[in-house]
C-alpha cells in the first residue's frame, strides 16, 4: 500500500511521517528550488539534469526489509533495479541537490585519478545516468562505454549522450590549446556488473561510481574488472563512507538518515524506499579499509582510498599489475 503524506511525499506504508512534517519539507525544497533556479539565471550555468516521466513502482526497500543488512537480501539484485527504475527520472537532480552540487567535482576526481588521455579507453560500470561516463568523454579519452543493469537509466544516458555527440571537447588540455577537438561518442549498453560482455584485457580504465555496493556479489564484479582490464590497467571506485571524524559522523548520520530520505522521496515522489536503502546500504557495506582488502585479494595493487569532502566519499584507485 502507498499513500500520500503533505504535499506529495510518497512514503511506504509502515513509514512514520506527519503531515505536518511532510508540509514542511515541501515549502524547504520549493524556495531551495528557487534558489537554484536563481543562481542558474545569475550563473548561466549547464542545463538542468534531464527529467523524464516517473515511473511507478510500489514499495520495495521496506523498514521491514532493511531491518538487516540488504547486503544480505536474496533478491537484492531485483531489488535495486526496481528502485532506480522508479527513481531514474529525478536521479540527476537528486543527486546535484542533495550532495549539494559535489557529485560533479567527485566525478571529476575519479577522471583525473584515472589518467585518461587520447589513447585511453574506459569502461564505466554501472553507469547511470552517464555522468561519469560522459566526464571520461569530455576529458579526451579514445573510447568509453558505459554499462547499466536498469533500462531506465540508460535512457537518460543515451539521450545525454546524443545531446553531447559531436561536442567540442571539455578538458583542460583543449581548453589551454584553443583546440576544437571533437569529443568521443559514449556508447551504453545494459549488462551485469557481474557478467561482463568483453573480451580479457579490454580496457585501459575501468570505474565505477556509488555503484559497487548495489551489486549481489561485489567479489565477482570485482573479478571482472580485474579481468577486462589489460596489465597495468587503473581502476577507480568512488563510494560513499561514514566519515571516521566523530563530529562529522554525527552531522552525516543526521543529515543521510533523517533528513535526506525524506527530501529526496518527496523530490523523486518515490515510493520504492531507495533513499530509505541508501543510508542503510553505506552503513552497512564494507568500510575503506575493508575494501581495499578485497581489492588486494582480487589481485589489484597501488591500493589506495583518498576521502573526499571530510571522507563522506572515497575515492578508491588501484592497478592490475603489468605482469598478470
Amino acid at each position: 500500500m502507498v499513500r500520500r503524506v503533505g504535499v506529495g511525499v510518497r512514503v511506504a506504508s509502515g513509514d512514520l511521517v506527519s503531515t505536518r512534517h511532510g508540509k514542511a519539507i515541501s515549502f524547504v525544497m520549493e524556495h531551495l528550488f528557487f534558489v537554484i533556479d536563481q543562481f542558474r539565471a545569475l550563473s548561466g550555468s549547464a542545463e538542468p539534469p534531464t527529467i523524464v516521466r516517473m515511473v511507478e513502482i510500489g514499495p520495495i526497500w521496506t523498514q521491514e526489509a532493511l531491518r538487516d543488512s540488504p547486503h544480505i537480501d536474496a533478491e537484492k539484485a531485483r531489488k535495486v533495479q526496481g528502485m532506480f527504475a522508479a527513481i531514474a527520472g529525478s536521479y540527476d537532480l537528486n543527486n546535484r541537490l542533495h550532495s549539494f552540487f559535489q557529485d560533479q567535482r567527485w566525478r571529476r576526481a575519479a577522471v583525473r585519478a584515472a589518467g585518461v588521455n587520447a589513447t585511453t579507453r574506459v569502461l564505466d560500470v554501472a553507469c547511470g545516468t552517464g555522468d561519469l561516463a560522459e566526464a571520461f568523454a569530455d576529458a579526451g579519452a579514445a573510447e568509453v562505454t558505459g554499462v547499466d543493469f536498469t533500462p531506465e537509466m540508460l535512457a537518460i544516458a543515451r539521450d545525454k549522450g546524443r545531446r553531447n555527440s559531436g561536442a567540442p571537447r571539455a578538458d583542460a588540455a583543449a581548453t589551454s590549446t584553443g583546440s576544437t577537438t571533437q569529443r568521443t561518442s559514449v556508447t551504453y549498453h545494459q549488462g551485469d556488473a557481474m557478467q561482463l560482455a568483453f573480451p580479457d584485457q579490454s580496457f585501459d580504465v575501468v570505474s565505477i561510481a556509488f555503484g559497487i555496493r548495489n551489486v549481489a556479489v561485489p567479489a565477482r564484479a570485482l573479478a571482472e574488472f580485474f579481468r577486462v582490464l589489460r596489465p597495468g590497467g587503473r581502476l577507480v571506485v568512488l563510494e560513499f563512507a561514514d566519515p571516521t571524524n566523530p563530529i562529522v559522523r554525527w552531522g552525516s548520520n543526521l543529515y543521510t538518515k533523517r533528513i535526506m530520505p525524506w527530501t529526496a522521496s518527496m523530490v523523486a515522489r518515490d515510493a520504492s524506499g531507495a533513499y530509505h536503502y541508501l543510508p542503510r546500504s553505506v552503513s552497512t557495506f564494507l568500510q575503506p579499509r575493508e575494501f581495499a582488502q578485497k581489492l588486494q585479494e582480487t589481485g589489484f595493487e597501488q591500493c589506495s582510498a583518498a576521502p573526499l569532502t571530510m571522507g563522506i566519499c572515497v575515492l578508491h584507485r588501484a592497478v592490475r599489475p603489468k605482469n598478470q
